[in-house]
């Protein structure tokens, strides 16, 4: 197969519209994968530590209801930011905590047949946010440093966050991850020119698979060489990586 090469300066930047259709396509592979579970499938450990694919599910419903749903986003904004307060945690990790606990006493069968009834009106509501909304300036809060605006939340880390709990979900239970140039190499792409942006060193970066490709950045610096989901993975946290692979991308 011949690889595309890409000059990392001329990835463009990702539009609400363009997000918005990788969201419609990410639920419906992400509901996919969820359909296709056995029932030991429920219990099996992830690479997210402590949880197990219910866990890891039960934390994706929640943030598909916070999505569709602006009273219910409120409700566990309000939650997660009162248990910062008292346990020094994250309010992401707090956050995602509650969506765990909401949905424990749930079985497969429920939380099959809820996010499959939630997760279309998740990517309406995600995508009707307006603009005004969307440019909005805020803070995540520990461990993320610095300030992001509420259209990447909503575009870019949803994509992401939902793209890479289906990595781990098809890892754990060894089911097929669908892979395409034209959706998993976007955010593949996307996810290289923010990393490119936040270490500002020369690379050339081959990505091998379906979603990757070679991606040119400078002129010289390091040529690094592995699996375009295993890039993502160490970027994430959830692999070790050396050199400008330490620098992580937020998912």
């Amino acid at each position: 197969m011949t690889m595309t090469v890409t000059e990392v300066a001329e990835i463009r930047a990702m539009s609400h519209r363009e997000a918005m259709a990788l969201a419609q396509v990410e639920a419906e592979r992400l509901l996919d994968v969820m359909d296709r579970l056995d029932e030991p499938d429920w219990s099996r450990p992830t690479d997210c530590v402590g949880w197990d694919v219910k866990a890891l599910l039960s934390h994706v419903l929640g943030a598909m209801e916070a999505n569709a749903r602006p009273r219910e986003f409120i409700r566990q904004y309000r939650a997660a930011t009162t248990a910062t307060k008292r346990s020094g945690a994250s309010m992401i990790d707090e956050m995602t905590a509650l969506q765990v606990r909401d949905h424990a006493a749930l079985s497969p069968a429920e939380m099959t047949a809820r996010m499959r009834g939630i997760a279309p009106e998740a990517v309406r509501g995600r995508r009707r946010t307006p603009g005004l909304l969307r440019a909005v300036p805020f803070k995540p809060g520990a461990p993320i440093e610095g300030t992001w605006k509420v259209g990447y939340l909503i575009g870019t880390i949803m994509n992401r966050d939902y793209w890479m709990h289906r990595v781990d979900l098809t890892r754990a239970t060894s089911k097929e991850l669908v892979v395409t140039p034209q959706h998993d190499g976007r955010i593949v792409a996307d996810v290289v020119a923010e990393w490119a942006q936040a270490h500002g060193q020369p690379f050339t970066l081959n990505l091998e698979g379906s979603a990757g490709g070679i991606f040119v950045h400078g002129k010289g610096g390091a040529e690094l060489s592995l699996d375009a989901v295993e890039f993502c993975r160490t970027l994430s946290g959830r692999g070790a990586g050396a050199g400008l692979l330490s620098h992580h991308v937020p998912f």
